[in-house]
């Protein structure tokens, strides 16, 4: 299956509405839902076709008019393939589609929204902390109780980076996270749709304060978030 047949299948997908668009966790949780409920009707089929049949050839000790094939032998009322060619035909329908339908669907967790309308923040790892930086300049820093604030309900886009060995900035409660290796930038996004106070951790072992590496996330309302980032700027003026 090429890369141009996937992107045209996704892209009308998209078109049609059946691509969810939202938050990563909304459309991660999309994903896990069809993922789980197409296998389990896929199971239920299967087990009740095996069933049936397990009942209507089952040996009742009496004689009957079922042609049953010896051992070794194939059937001989098999169709002519036609059974197991509709089988093999849906499958690769529902296969393709749902390889189609992922595949836009993560296309859009990659690219996210638009930079216009996202709030961008620099965050950059050290051992072992991490360091947010806003457009403004304002820093804050996580071993002297600086935390990552940000307004719910709006694209927050991270340019994440290192200031020395590899390390690895993740939310997991907003389903984020991005490489921080030196001397690169990656760029990931995420949007909260609740207020609350979140964990930020380091997924990549980076040395012996590993596990300490970790900074709080806590997202505000729109307005409580714009008097807090005016108050900076008016300090620092």
């Amino acid at each position: 299956m090429s890369m141009t047949l996937l992107h045209h299948l996704s892209g009308l997908l998209a078109q049609s509405g059946l691509i969810p668009r939202g938050t990563r966790v909304f459309v991660f949780d999309r994903i896990f839902t069809v993922f789980l409920l197409l296998g389990t009707l896929v199971g239920v089929v299967v087990i009740a076709y095996m069933l049936y049949n397990a009942y209507k050839y089952r040996d009742t000790g009496e004689a009957d008019d079922v042609d049953r094939p010896a051992l070794g032998e194939l059937p001989a009322d098999g169709g002519k393939g036609k059974k197991l060619f509709t089988s093999f035909a849906l499958s690769a329908v529902i296969v393709i589609s749902l390889v189609a339908w992922t595949y836009g669907t993560l296309l859009y967790v990659e690219e996210g929204p638009s930079q216009a309308e996202s709030l961008e923040i620099e965050v950059e790892g050290y051992q072992f902390g991490w360091r947010f930086t806003y457009p403004n300049g304002h820093v804050e820093d996580s071993t002297a109780g600086g935390v990552l604030r940000v307004p719910v309900d709006r694209g927050i886009r991270l340019r994440v980076t290192s200031a020395d060995v590899f390390h690895n900035f993740g939310i997991p409660e907003q389903k984020v996270k991005s490489d921080a290796i030196p001397g690169q930038t990656s760029e990931t996004w995420f949007e909260a749709d609740e207020t609350g106070t979140y964990t930020a951790n380091c997924y990549e072992l980076c040395g012996a304060g590993h596990s300490y590496m970790t900074a709080q996330v806590v997202v505000m309302e729109p307005d409580e978030y714009r008097e807090w980032y005016t108050n900076l700027n008016e300090s620092a003026s």
